[in-house]
């Protein structure tokens, strides 16, 4: 089962696997204290939290876990974001999960809500699930309004890595 959306494109963006050499375009991500601050975890220095962040990337991949895909704007070639496909495992259940991360200069700009309804798209055209979850804390209402975008529906709210989150669901078939 391929969960990664290598060659995929969407209006704006294209799709690759994550590469090392992204490391340096990556690294804003970790210097923004926004952009951690709703993930579990101890606080490490910008360069080790994105070496870190790129260990469990790989570690994906080569487990067949799914994984986080590159998003490369189509107007300038630039790193915008990583989103993908995931296995992950929630109140002992195993789902596939979308998740996303923006690098901040293209905050609010859509790219999340872009990227997540890609991979909705391609996970319900390949038979890759019944339902795909979006696993996000419970303060962050940014996360929680591209799951809303992306056709998802508060489903529960859990404990995930000893953080709180909600559980936000999509169903295969009709919206």
């Amino acid at each position: 089962m391929n969960l990664l959306l290598e060659g995929e494109e969407s209006k704006r963006l294209i799709f690759r696997k994550v590469s090392r050499t992204d490391f340096n375009a990556w690294l804003p991500f970790h210097e923004e204290p926004l952009s951690l601050k709703y993930f579990a975890g101890e606080i490490f220095e910008p360069e080790v939290a994105c070496q870190n962040w790129f260990t469990k990337v790989f570690t994906r991949y080569e487990n067949n876990l799914g994984g986080l895909n590159a998003l490369i704007s189509k107007q300038d070639g630039k790193l915008v974001g990583m989103c993908g496909l995931l296995i992950q495992t929630v109140d002992e259940i195993r789902e596939l999960e979308i998740g996303y991360s923006i690098l901040p200069e293209y905050w609010r700009k859509g790219y999340a809500s872009e990227a997540a309804q890609k991979c909705k798209a391609y996970a319900f055209e390949h038979n890759l699930s019944d339902s795909i979850i979006s696993i996000i804390h419970i303060d962050n209402i940014g996360s929680q309004k591209v799951a809303i975008n992306n056709g998802m529906h508060l489903d529960k709210t859990t404990s995930y890595k000893g953080i709180p989150v909600h559980i936000f669901r999509v169903l295969a078939g009709p919206s």
